[in-house]
């Protein structure tokens, strides 16, 4: 992306090189990969340099908009994000004020926060995971017929590493920590092969 300075403020922007007019001179796209850096800002073009540092999960957390800053000594502009906010991690309750303007009642749940959310995920996840193996239940209910003792102890694993994930999730103290639940990071020792694992752990899988 780059910017325009017309007048010594960024006077629009151009997503991707093309022929354009600055003055009375029109000039060819090719400017963009031809020319330098210093011979675009001489007539008016800088290209934008993005800064991500404030940037976080989306996720997690709600975005600013960028904002666009021209220093004209530094003959930069910059895209930068404002501070990020949290989004919810507890579910958010209809106020007294909220029952008297009409939008719902006071106590019950007005939006969802992301503890619910995820714990949703996980049942979904867990439930998928023993639905390939039902088909055992199905048939020792219709057929007595055993199930194998190792498909008992897969299905118990699930169930209970699942109630395992969402304690963790239920006990995050902010919408941070349930980020870092989810995070996976080297859990290998230095000079080890790498081990990418994350506070949450995985589902254990058939046969493992």
């Amino acid at each position: 992306m780059y910017a325009i300075i017309t007048d010594g403020s960024i006077s629009k922007y151009i997503n991707h090189p093309k022929p354009l007019v600055i003055g009375d001179v029109q000039y060819p796209a090719r400017i963009f990969s031809a020319w330098t850096a210093s011979e675009l800002a001489a007539i008016g073009i800088i290209e934008v340099t993005f800064d991500d540092s404030k940037k976080k999960n989306e996720k997690y957390y709600i975005n600013t908009n960028q904002t666009f800053t021209y220093d004209a000594d530094a003959g930069t502009v910059i895209a930068a994000y404002g501070n990020a906010t949290a989004k919810a991690h507890a579910d958010t309750l209809f106020t007294a004020q909220d029952e008297t303007d009409g939008l719902g009642t006071e106590g019950e749940v007005a939006t969802r926060g992301l503890k619910y959310n995820f714990i949703k995920i996980i049942k979904a996840q867990a439930a998928g995971i023993l639905q390939d193996t039902d088909w055992y239940i199905l048939r020792k209910a219709d057929a007595d017929t055993d199930v194998p003792s190792a498909i008992t102890t897969f299905r118990a694993a699930v169930r209970t590493k699942a109630a395992a994930m969402e304690t963790l999730i239920t006990n995050a103290s902010n919408t941070a920590a349930i980020e870092t639940l989810y995070t996976y990071v080297n859990t290998a020792d230095e000079g080890d092969p790498v081990v990418m694992e994350r506070p949450l752990g995985e589902f254990p899988e058939l046969g493992s």
